[in-house]
């Protein structure tokens, strides 16, 4: 059975790469959104086996995604995605509870790389 991933980003073409990515290597896409608060809708409905989740959004930023995801599930698998130069904000998301980051522009390989780990 396929992974089933939701992938948060509050740029379209952002999420379609990352959407390119997984899919094209057997992973199964089941949702998108653009801020956190749609993401945590979407994660309680969907139910994913794992999220990539920006940094920087609208409304609420990923971080407060990965802890009011956390609360709900403390299993959840959550991979953050940041632009270069966010340490501390990386810092941040995984104490927060995220498995592992991967840093835009998006590598192929670095992306199937965390998932894989992540996921197992």
């Amino acid at each position: 059975m396929a992974t089933k991933v939701l992938v948060v980003d509050d740029a379209a073409f952002m999420r379609m790469m990352v959407k390119d990515i997984l899919s094209k290597n057997g992973y199964e896409i089941v949702g998108e959104a653009e801020n956190g608060a749609v993401a945590l809708a979407k994660y309680q409905e969907l139910k994913p086996d794992l999220v990539t989740m920006d940094i920087t959004m609208p409304e609420m930023d990923g971080i407060t995604a990965v802890k009011e995801i956390k609360k709900t599930n403390p299993d959840a698998k959550i991979i953050m995605c940041s632009a270069m130069g966010q340490q501390a904000m990386v810092i941040e998301a995984i104490q927060a509870g995220a498995r592992d980051f991967i840093v835009k522009p998006f590598q192929p390989e670095r992306v199937l790389e965390a998932v894989r780990k992540v996921v197992g």
